[in-house]
């Protein structure tokens, strides 16, 4: 049987945008695409397969008991493609909502088709969001680089070659966060600068708290990493104190202290140290119990409640 690439698409609450976007794949890929439709728990709107079958599109509606999130949503897809679907040979990831615009998905799949390459990953040639995001999102990927020394300028819309998906899908920070977790992969990414799309319909509904609890998440997946970092950091403030202490302590032997200051300066550096040495003992003790190794491979499933298959 002929290998088609896997489209894993979330959605929640947004079956215009879905619709409009699986019309643009159908018209660009044809009988090439097999869709992973992951309907995250919507209510009042769930996704449906006649979709798929009007469009004469061959692939998979999966309805989740529940709303996980939009990462969670991502990672039960990936982990049914990977034990469901044998003849996947590149597996796209990409938004429901028309910022990942369909044509750029054979940009990433030529970009992937390199033999020194596992992944292709989507990053934004030409952002259009305010001001005020953008600003925050840059000190954002300079805090992402000082806490774990990795550089993060890619979100979702990526392609995955098979053997690097059963990769991806055995690692539990995929159920955090997907762009840290192929970071973290350590597979060979090829990155493609792309222009951001328009939403089809509608406004976002992330809010300046989602995007920043999303990049939380992101440095939850280097949890070791930010955490020895802090460490170090409390530990080179907790030297500082003494050497404070020792210079405060000289000043005053050879008189140059003023009446009680030397008492001040003292409580402030013990102080310090005091809190700063705790800090040091608390990540260290933390770096120990933050990565669980435990995994899963079937944990998909008791989130999904029912799967439909097109008639194709």
């Amino acid at each position: 049987m002929k290998q088609k690439v896997v489209i894993v698409i979330p959605i929640y609450e947004d079956n215009d945008s879905a619709e409009r976007l699986l019309s643009e794949l159908k018209k660009l890929y044809s009988e090439d695409i097999f869709i992973v439709a992951v309907d995250d728990g919507s209510v009042t709107n769930p996704f449906d397969i006649e979709c798929l079958n009007k469009l004469s599109i061959e692939g998979v509606v999966i309805q989740l008991k529940k709303n996980v999130g939009h990462q969670m949503a991502i990672a039960i897809g990936l982990q049914y493609v990977s034990n469901e679907i044998e003849r996947a040979e590149k597996i796209v990831v990409m938004d429901a909502d028309g910022e990942d615009k369909p044509q750029h998905v054979k940009e990433l799949i030529d970009a992937c088709n390199a033999d020194d390459v596992d992944i292709a990953v989507g990053s934004r040639r030409d952002r259009s969001e305010a001001r005020k995001f953008i600003f925050f999102y840059n000190i954002y990927k300079i805090i992402f680089k000082v806490l774990t020394g990795k550089s993060i300028a890619f979100g979702n819309f990526m392609c995955i070659k098979s053997n690097a998906l059963k990769r991806i899908v055995v690692m539990p920070e995929l159920w955090i966060h997907l762009a840290a977790s192929v970071l973290a992969s350590k597979l060979r990414i090829s990155s493609c600068h792309l222009d951001r799309g328009n939403r089809y319909f509608g406004q976002s509904k992330l809010n300046f708290v989602s995007f920043a609890l999303h990049g939380f998440r992101a440095l939850m997946v280097y949890s070791e990493e930010v955490l020895v970092r802090a460490g170090i950091f409390c530990s080179i403030i907790a030297f500082l104190s003494i050497l404070g202490v020792i210079i405060a302590v000289f000043l005053k032997f050879i008189g140059f202290a003023t009446p009680g200051w030397f008492s001040i300066v003292m409580g402030i550096f013990v102080l310090v140290f005091l809190q700063t040495g705790t800090l040091t003992l608390m990540t260290l003790l933390l770096t120990g119990v933050t990565k669980n190794d435990s995994h899963d491979a079937l944990a998909y499933k008791k989130y999904i409640n029912e799967i439909h298959k097109t008639i194709v």
